[in-house]
């Protein structure tokens, strides 16, 4: 077999991924922090006010980057709720389950910083243009989806109805994403561009990517650490989880 998928299939066994994700979670805080504390420092005391926006521009290090994983989260909890339902790879379904707390926060901290962004830019905290109503929209597919997966008893059951709920809710990707372009809206366009043609003078830009870069592991960490104690959970009556609870109460 493939080493690459020989590794693959090694994580769809709860006790391997265990151990292996345990090696990575402090590496991703680590990266986490490190990333973070520099690029907030960059974009809230180095890096020059804007000329239009003055000081209040600087939310965007903290918005765009929420944002940005908002919708990510969503596509990456969808397509493993896909493959925990065709594959049935337990693994898959409690990432994407994992995935769901996650990205509603994301959402959240994106609607709430864009809203105190909104006030001194638009003279108003909310508008229901589409951009803004189609990101509430996701908040509330990720509610959905937490909420049905609480609602139901039986735990694959339950994965397999939230995957179905997280599928249907691509369709509004798409929607956040062109928005802007599709219809006339009070949101700016994109000012970041990965293929160049970027709007942002390159000191503002790159701790806004470093941030961007530092969000994406603190959700890994985020992740797995949830991926893990959920595994416990689920787990705890066998073997190998009674083990690796035994070794971490020995651990100081």
């Amino acid at each position: 077999m493939n080493p690459v998928m020989k590794f693959i299939h090694k994580t769809g066994s709860p006790a391997f991924f265990y151990r292996f994700s345990g090696l990575l979670v402090p590496w991703l805080w680590a990266a986490f922090i490190l990333l973070a504390g520099w690029g907030l420092y960059q974009g809230l005391w180095v890096v020059p006010a804007d000329y239009l926006q003055g000081d209040s521009f600087r939310i965007i290090y903290i918005h765009v980057p929420s944002a940005w994983m908002s919708l990510l989260i969503y596509f990456v909890m969808a397509v493993l709720g896909i493959i925990g339902l065709v594959w049935h790879i337990r693994v898959a379904e409690i990432l994407s389950i994992c995935s769901a707390p996650i990205g509603a926060a994301f959402t959240a901290v994106a609607l709430i910083t864009g809203s105190l962004w909104g006030r001194p830019t638009w003279g108003t905290y909310w508008v229901w243009d589409a951009r803004l109503t189609s990101e509430l929209v996701l908040l509330f597919l990720y509610l959905g989806v937490m909420g049905l997966y609480a609602a139901i008893d039986e735990p694959r059951k339950a994965h397999r109805s939230a995957a179905l709920l997280a599928a249907v809710g691509l369709v509004n990707l798409p929607i956040i994403h062109y928005s802007v372009d599709w219809w006339n809206t009070l949101h700016q366009g994109s000012t970041v561009s990965l293929l160049g043609g970027s709007k942002m003078h390159p000191s503002m830009l790159i701790p806004l990517l470093v941030m961007a870069v530092a969000a994406k592991f603190f959700y890994g960490a985020n992740l797995l650490t949830r991926a893990r104690n959920h595994l416990l959970a689920q787990d705890f009556r066998k073997r190998w989880a009674r083990d690796a609870l035994l070794k971490g109460e020995r651990q100081p």
